[in-house]
């Protein structure tokens, strides 16, 4: 089973890469829950399935060129745990932010909790400094 879930945590992960939204309903729960730290935006945020949605969409109008890397995954019982790396060039606006057209690199680590075999809560922690230095908008001191 956990072989299973690790795939899809696997593929959820990769839909931020391919912008492939309809393949989400194979592996999200109706009732499926994202927070997020930090949000895009600043702060946290728990975002339902429909927000969830948006967010990407929006992601997908700002950046372009998107690669996705699943690192390493552990996995137990109905929890999988996933490090990834994400590569995008900032195109297009998001979150207030202008297109720099530059391309950023960053990882994060998502802990996705299973129901049934269906993905019903992910805890997201990604490295938004990182992000933000790839774009130019922050500096390292």
């Amino acid at each position: 089973m956990s072989a299973g879930l690790k795939e899809s945590s696997k593929n959820i992960i990769e839909i931020w890469g391919d912008n492939a939204l309809d393949k989400s309903d194979e592996y999200l729960s109706s009732n499926y829950t994202n927070h997020q730290m930090p949000d895009a935006s600043g702060g946290t945020s728990s975002l339902s399935l429909q927000e969830w949605r948006k967010l990407l969409a929006d992601f997908h109008a700002g950046f372009s060129d998107v690669k996705s890397e699943v690192l390493s995954q552990v996995a137990e019982g109905d929890i999988v745990c996933s490090r990834w790396r994400m590569t995008a060039v900032h195109s297009g606006e998001f979150a207030s932010m202008e297109p720099t057209g530059k391309t950023t690199s960053w990882t994060g680590v998502q802990t996705d909790r299973y129901e049934s075999g269906k993905l019903v809560e992910s805890w997201v922690n990604w490295d938004k400094f990182s992000f933000l230095e790839g774009l130019g908008l922050v500096s390292s001191p």
